[in-house]
């Protein structure tokens, strides 16, 4: 319990830091999305948080609007309903910032299992669903950093859903679990130290 609450407090001290020294980008980035195509600015998705909790997710809008409701859930690379802004803040996860509002209002941690739609959480195995959804979801782990050209991979595939769920979900869900039961604060910071290190390479 003490590691949880020390966690939450490390978590809400970075992320209201970045927000506050990362609102001039995020007014950058709202007006260069506005200005190449209509829509808002931000895009809400339900995610399954912890203990199975039902949360709407923040990005930057990379898609055309409404784009989300055609076609799969997952994106590949090339997609094209990936708009130019979209692209750009793709490729050095810009899109991702907005996540840290929901690490201040307790929804997401800066580090944890990434959080999946419903859809996907129904492959979960019961034991390891457990395990992984005790802590709040994450805005990086050492999945998303292993993964980080999960859209070149899935631009591969003749049908990217079944290779998702059937090869690369059960690898990501072998990383969440051992994360959730060997995590520390330590590793947070390493991991977060990584995961730049991984978007700038």
């Amino acid at each position: 319990m003490r590691s949880l609450i020390v966690k939450r407090a490390f978590d809400l001290f970075f992320a209201a830091i970045g927000l506050l020294f990362l609102l001039p980008l995020f007014l950058v980035i709202s007006i260069c999305i506005s200005l190449d195509s209509a829509g808002p600015v931000f895009f809400r998705q339900e995610r399954v948080g912890r203990y199975g909790r039902i949360f709407r997710i923040h990005k930057f809008r990379t898609m055309r609007d409404g784009a989300d409701k055609t076609g799969v859930l997952l994106t590949r690379s090339g997609d094209d309903r990936i708009t130019r802004t979209g692209r750009f803040l793709r490729r050095y996860k810009l899109d991702e910032l907005p996540q840290l509002f929901d690490v201040v209002r307790g929804e997401m941690s800066l580090v944890g299992a990434r959080p999946e739609v419903p859809k996907y959480v129904e492959y979960y195995p019961a034991q390891i669903k457990t395990v992984i959804l005790a802590l709040r979801p994450g805005i990086t782990d050492p999945a998303s950093i292993i993964y980080k050209r999960e859209e070149e991979l899935l631009a591969a595939s003749s049908d990217p859903e079944r290779d998702y769920i059937e090869k690369v979900l059960p690898q990501k869900l072998k990383h969440y679990e051992e994360y959730a039961r060997q995590r520390t604060l330590w590793c947070d910071v390493v991991l977060i130290l990584r995961t730049l290190k991984a978007i700038v390479v």
